[in-house]
């Protein structure tokens, strides 16, 4: 079969079919079109690139979870959100790399509230390790960047109510351990 000429109504039909011709199809028609739109959100092209390598993945990984009514909206959709996390991300990370690594005083702190400040951070990565591994990782990736409960049960493969649960009682420890900074 054709795919240059078949619509992507068809496409999405195929690629729900297990089509792996379908969805070179929908490779070759739009990742260009992503690639373009990343870079103009993020100016790193391998970051890009990565970013919609992971939009394609997930559509194949889930194919037969997926409702989609306009393809090329879905894909650009993905694209930009992936660029949104991404921006979160690192700026989160520059935060905590400065309050916990660099001790490098902020301009608006005095050297005790920096002095908290890191002290803090260090205690929570103590109190962090001590939660098993699976929990730590819910927790970093929940509140360092900034991913949703589903994004991060698709991504450690387990249901969304138990990656909820983890980060329950992760919260609700540290919030009990940390009362007195608050």
């Amino acid at each position: 079969m054709n795919y240059q000429s078949t619509s992507d109504e068809k496409l999405v039909i195929a690629l729900l079919g297990d089509d792996n011709h379908a969805f070179r199809e929908i490779y070759q028609r739009y990742c260009k079109k992503m690639l373009v739109m990343g870079l103009s959100k993020v100016d790193d092209h391998d970051v890009v690139e990565g970013m919609v390598q992971d939009v394609f993945l997930k559509l194949w990984e889930r194919r037969n979870l997926l409702r989609i009514d306009n393809l090329e909206a879905y894909l650009i959709s993905s694209v930009k959100y992936a660029c949104i996390n991404h921006i979160k991300s690192a700026m989160v990370h520059e935060k905590y790399v400065n309050y916990a690594h660099a001790g490098i005083p902020d301009a608006f702190c005095s050297a005790d509230e920096q002095l908290n400040v890191e002290e803090l951070m260090l205690n929570i990565e103590e109190r962090l390790r001590q939660f098993p591994e699976r929990a730590q990782l819910i927790f970093r990736l929940h509140k360092l960047e900034y991913k949703s409960t589903k994004e991060i049960s698709f991504q450690i493969k387990m249901p969304q109510r138990t990656v909820e649960h983890h980060l329950a009682l992760v919260v609700k420890a540290l919030r009990s351990y940390f009362k007195d900074y608050l």
